[in-house]
């Protein structure tokens, strides 16, 4: 698995190449690059040759993140509390049909929604709350640009 090439985004689908790059330029914009980090580099040191020092991206940061209690799933692993998440990985994106660590939506606008949650008794709010304010911010046609380019992941 640590040879297999990462998937391929595409330069051209869904919305072309002009929509794809300003979506790009929205995700950055309103802070989705903040936790889904476009680009990451190897360690130097790796123990395989083939995978230093190079580009990785994975679109993810790899930390773990309090997403708030829409997603809490109660579950505990190592030091992650309930609420809290590492930050998944989108390259690849197009081509999944379920999104979000459980998988309980296929739609891209319900599960960027599911990262805002205000603070209950149990849990903190979302990290991500304002991130998905400016999204829902958008015009129609910027949100339709920034899921054109996450399509194409």
């Amino acid at each position: 698995m640590r040879f297999l090439a990462p998937p391929t985004p595409s330069p051209i689908t869904p919305g072309g190449a002009a929509s794809i790059g300003r979506g790009r330029a929205k995700f950055a914009e309103i802070g989705c690059a903040l936790c889904h980090t476009p680009t990451l580099r190897t360690n130097k040191v790796s123990t395989v040759e083939a995978l230093r020092d190079k580009d990785v991206n994975l679109f993810s940061d790899l930390l773990v993140h309090n997403m708030g209690p829409g997603l809490a799933d109660d579950i505990v692993q190592g030091e992650a509390g309930p609420d809290e998440f590492r930050t998944a990985p989108l390259w690849g994106l197009g081509q999944r049909i379920f999104f979000l660590h459980d998988g309980r939506t296929t739609d891209l606008i319900e599960a960027i929604g599911a990262h805002k949650s205000a603070a209950n008794a149990q849990f903190r709010a979302s990290e991500a709350n304002a991130v998905v304010d400016w999204f829902n911010g958008l015009s129609q046609a910027q949100m339709q640009d920034l899921l054109n380019f996450l399509r194409s992941l």
